[in-house]
């Protein structure tokens, strides 16, 4: 971090520790089964579904009894299905991954026609049959999220909301975003719930499959050092930056229905927030994590229409230049109205009304074509009532900070004071850095790959739970209302900088400043 030197790096070896490569299957493994991926032309299931899949097959982590239905309106055979099965992984030399793609299948069709979820029903009997599925049933809503509803509900009409003979768990998997506001997430909801139960759903969210976000609760509760200082009692404020350096790419169209705030803050800001946050739950597995998740949205409070006038900015990028290289401003990206107003940018302070953080301000920011790609949760720490080294000795003190690392680089950097070697006592701030890349050499295992497996071992801890959903909605719904107001006014910022101006009066506001990764 700019303002900090390194002090040590932390590993995690013992004198009879062994460091392995992470593997999300530990003691986990799936039953047979068939997963059936709707949208299975798109980009998602090239990128990321696809891949994914291939390296859990590389681990070990997938059944032999395993079989993969692309379904999609493309007009493919099924093997030009499995070609592409076998191109989304090319860094994949496991004979495993290659005779599973053998038995995949394909069908073509449109989500509205009967004819599709019919012939998609005959291909998974066939399936259970050849490939020894069992029965059970894993499907992955992949395509636009107005079909979400529309697709669950024909499964439901064709009996796929329930497994087929001899099977145990029939699941859907929805990706977000989980509606556009509050009331489309409750008509969401109550489509989805027609055709599934709510223990049947799995919301995913990529950025709860990161191990540093996992990570928060074993460093909380793990360790006595921080919980007792997890509080009010030392915590003077929270920053959560959630920083792109790239901009909308060839999304134009797709952004201006959504911008930054529905982007981002809606889901990946509360999902982090809440994890950082919450109160410590009563068992570490679905229930209890989610439980705990829940009730501390509850205890955000949610801002009246001055309030999300007053403390909240919203900006859109102009020209700049990021990477040594000159890029347009937003309203130059293709497919973007030139006269847009779609935000970009969005800074905020939220207040959590509950007895741990009463008080303590929570500084959120998010935006595109900022000057480099980051996402981070830093815990700010009070300054020592006295300091007997005051002034100059002490100009380069900054407050002890402790600092999640999301991505890219993801760890764990605690800033304190120390002092400087020399004959005066002269005090700056160091900084202790865990890295995962060093200290788990193997790699972490990719976000989509352990909620995959996840999902097909039916553990929803790591999922989004309907009333999640909706208090996520709730807190940013008079945000939106404002926004659609024109209010507040748009601002601007270069691209290739840390945001506007007004991003940075906000939190100096308080006396504050925000922490450039």
């Amino acid at each position: 971090m700019s303002e900090v030197s390194n002090l040590q790096n932390v590993t995690v070896a013992g004198p009879d520790a062994t460091v392995h490569p992470i593997d999300p299957g530990i003691g986990r493994h799936p039953d047979p089964l068939a997963l059936v991926i709707f949208g299975a032309s798109g980009d998602l299931a090239h990128r990321k579904i696809l891949p994914a899949l291939a390296q859990l097959a590389e681990r070990g982590s997938l059944p032999d009894n395993f079989a993969i239905v692309g379904v999609a309106r493309s007009e493919w055979s099924d093997e030009e299905f499995r070609e592409l099965c076998k191109k989304a992984a090319p860094s994949s030399s496991s004979a495993t991954w290659e005779r599973l793609v053998e038995g995949f299948r394909y069908v073509s069709g449109d989500y509205g026609d009967d004819t599709t979820f019919a012939t998609l029903a005959t291909v998974l009997r066939e399936i259970d049959k050849e490939r020894g599925t069992s029965g059970n049933r894993i499907y992955y809503l992949a395509t636009i999220p107005a079909l979400f509803g529309t697709v669950a509900c024909s499964l439901a009409e064709h009996g796929g909301n329930e497994p087929a003979e001899g099977g145990s768990f029939a699941r859907l998997v929805v990706e977000k975003p989980f509606g556009s506001d509050l009331e489309s997430a409750k008509k969401l909801d109550a489509e989805l719930h027609k055709a599934f139960r709510e223990d049947q759903i799995f919301r995913i969210d990529h950025y709860m499959g990161k191990e540093t976000v996992q990570n928060v609760l074993a460093l909380r509760f793990a360790n006595s050092i921080f919980e007792p200082i997890w509080n009010r009692r030392y915590v003077d404020h929270v920053q959560v930056t959630v920083a792109e350096s790239i901009g909308v790419e060839h999304r134009g169209g797709f952004y201006e229905t959504a911008g930054a705030l529905r982007d981002i803050v809606q889901n990946h800001v509360m999902q982090v927030l809440s994890l950082t946050l919450m109160e410590p739950p009563s068992s570490m597995d679905a229930g209890g994590i989610r439980d705990e998740k829940v009730k501390l949205l509850r205890s955000v409070l949610i801002p009246d229409l001055d309030e999300a006038v007053n403390n909240v900015v919203r900006a859109q990028y102009a020209r700049g230049v990021v990477d040594a290289r000159e890029v347009p401003g937003y309203r130059e990206e293709e497919g973007v109205d030139p006269n847009s107003q779609t935000e970009t940018f969005v800074a905020m302070l939220l207040l959590v009304d509950n007895w741990r953080w009463a008080g303590v301000p929570i500084y959120v920011r998010t935006g595109k074509r900022l000057a480099k790609r980051a996402t981070e949760v830093s815990m700010v720490f009070q300054r020592p009532p006295h300091l007997p080294f005051a002034g100059k000795l002490a100009r380069d003190l900054r407050p002890d900070t402790l600092t999640l690392r999301i991505q890219p680089d993801e760890g764990i950097a605690l800033s304190f004071g120390a002092k400087v070697p020399g004959p005066a006592f002269r005090v700056r701030t160091v900084a202790m850095d865990f890295s995962y890349a060093e200290a788990f050499p193997g790699g972490t295992a990719d976000a989509y790959e352990r909620l995959l497996l996840d999902a097909m071992t039916g553990d929803a801890t790591l999922f989004i739970r309907s009333d999640e959903v909706d208090q996520a909605w709730e807190i940013v719904a008079p945000i939106q209302r404002a926004f659609l107001d024109g209010e507040p006014p748009l601002a601007h910022y270069r691209a290739g900088s840390w945001g506007p101006i007004e991003a940075d009066r906000l939190i100096e506001g308080g006396g504050r400043q925000w922490r450039n990764p």
